[in-house]
């Protein structure tokens, strides 16, 4: 579980050899890969019976009810919660968009900078062919999740201010993730954790794109 653990924070992270130049797209598929691979990394079932345990302890929820019962529906719901997310920040609206859905590592400057770097990344994405923009991915995708799971949680409030705040919160943890995704390799060299630093060719975007 180290192993898992320590690695579950570069799948969906890179990071160019050089500045300045741009790593290559990924096409449709393989951003449907890199959504599957995310969901299936053995973290995400350790956190989500966590998770449903601490929510059936704090009886969130409680039409879920208690017991075994209650805890498969609460490990379910946590479940689809992250695989929805996935979809669409991985693969759904980063292909609608043309975004890439991978985090872009820093490495170098100020340890405040690299935090704004980090932090900028809720709104600030990559487009396939290199250019800047919006991260719609990051929005759409969350209000998006965020709907859906009123319909597998009947214990959400509804209305757009119970939405909204959701919205705000997870995006509020996307951001602190970030954060830890751009400090990753140096966290692992100081704990001594299982960790191989992955280096990414840098190439030119293709002109045709």
């Amino acid at each position: 579980m180290v192993v898992y653990f320590s690695r579950k924070p570069e799948i969906r992270t890179v990071h160019p050899i050089r500045q300045g130049l741009t790593l290559c797209a990924l096409d449709a598929s393989e951003k449907f890969h890199l959504f599957k691979q995310d969901s299936i990394e053995p973290t995400n079932f350790v956190g989500a019976a966590l998770d449903s345990g601490l929510a059936q302890a704090g009886d969130d929820d409680p039409s879920f009810g208690q017991g075994a019962a209650g805890y498969a529906k609460r490990y379910g719901a946590t479940l689809a919660d992250s695989v929805s997310r996935g979809f669409f920040h991985t693969y759904l609206f980063p292909v609608m968009f043309r975004q890439d859905p991978r985090y872009y590592r820093r490495l170098e400057g100020t340890p405040g900078a690299r935090i704004g770097h980090a932090l900028s990344h809720a709104f600030v994405a990559e487009s396939d062919s290199g250019r800047r923009m919006f991260n719609f991915s990051e929005w759409l995708g969350t209000a998006a999740s965020a709907t859906l799971s009123n319909t597998y949680h009947p214990g959400n409030s509804r209305g757009i201010g119970p939405l909204s705040r959701r919205v705000g919160v997870s995006i509020a943890g996307d951001m602190g993730f970030d954060v830890l995704r751009e400090f990753w390799p140096e966290i692992v060299h100081k704990l001594k954790l299982p960790f191989k630093d992955r280096d990414h060719i840098a190439v030119l975007p293709d002109p045709q794109r």
